[in-house]
């Protein structure tokens, strides 16, 4: 940034809340009305504050958190619906880009980046949360992933990350039964990096932040580049397609029977079909 030149993470988001001060960026997310759920315009704004911090060499950490008593509700599922039924199949296609290109925006920013989670952190908001560098969870919150059991697969790129922190057979666990896994679970597991009392997860990620601050910029980045790449140099190679596999199963009665029950809170009977 040059002196006088307005800062284009100042502007007035309408779903996140962006400070900036001295090398420390912080994001909350602000969609209160809903939990914080993830549509599809609340997926681009975070996609775009992530692509502003990107290379940002005034900006050595970042936090993205919720508030004190949730993180996110994740993915919102009316917007599922329309992505799923928008005129063609290319355009639905395009939509469902949404997701893995957030994700994606989130792990290439060059400063390192954590994710200070309080309460539930479900669905795409955990894709989001791993795309981070670290995460720090308080006590009382989770993760969770429900897609497989609402009838669709976890796309979003994220299986391979999910992978690398936790392992093949504990990645099948956390993805296929879409059970809770607590702060406890994620930090012995290698999700979460520390646990935190309640209501302490942003305050122990801005000493993590202070530390970071604290090093050398560019071996830190050249560090966090270089140990991504180790971690899942086949990712793209064995995600690329989870789109597509989301858009077939978004057409399946599987899917319109997983919703079904999930709001008639109910148990679902899938076919296969």
């Amino acid at each position: 940034m040059s002196d006088g030149e307005a800062d284009p993470l100042e502007r007035p988001w309408r779903h996140v809340e962006v400070t900036h001060e001295g090398g420390l960026v912080e994001v909350h997310l602000k969609r209160l009305d809903a939990r914080n759920a993830l549509d599809l315009a609340f997926l681009r704004e975070l996609t775009e504050v992530a692509r502003l911090l990107r290379l940002r060499t005034d900006v050595n950490a970042v936090i993205v958190t919720g508030t004190r008593d949730y993180f996110s509700a994740g993915a919102d599922l009316s917007a599922i619906k329309q992505r799923v039924i928008a005129p063609t199949v290319l355009e639905s296609r395009e939509m469902i880009m949404a997701g893995p290109d957030l994700c994606r925006a989130w792990e290439e920013i060059e400063a390192v980046t954590i994710a200070a989670v309080e309460g539930y952190c479900i669905g795409g908001a955990s894709a989001l949360a791993i795309a981070c560098d670290f995460r720090i969870m308080g006590e009382g919150s989770y993760m969770r992933l429900p897609e497989v059991p609402l009838g669709i697969n976890m796309s979003w790129r994220s299986v391979p990350r999910i992978t690398a922190l936790v392992g093949p057979s504990r990645a099948k666990r956390y993805v296929i039964f879409g059970e809770r896994a607590d702060a406890k679970t994620c930090l012995d597991w290698g999700m979460a990096d520390e646990v935190t009392p309640k209501g302490k997860a942003l305050d122990i990620a801005r000493e993590w932040a202070r530390k970071i601050l604290a090093l050398p910029p560019i071996p830190v980045r050249m560090t966090k580049e270089a140990v991504n790449v180790a971690a899942s140099p086949l990712g793209h190679a064995t995600a690329f397609m989870d789109r597509d596999q989301y858009l077939v199963t978004t057409r399946t009665k599987d899917f319109t029977e997983g919703v079904s029950a999930f709001f008639e809170k109910r148990e679902p009977k899938f076919r296969g079909d």
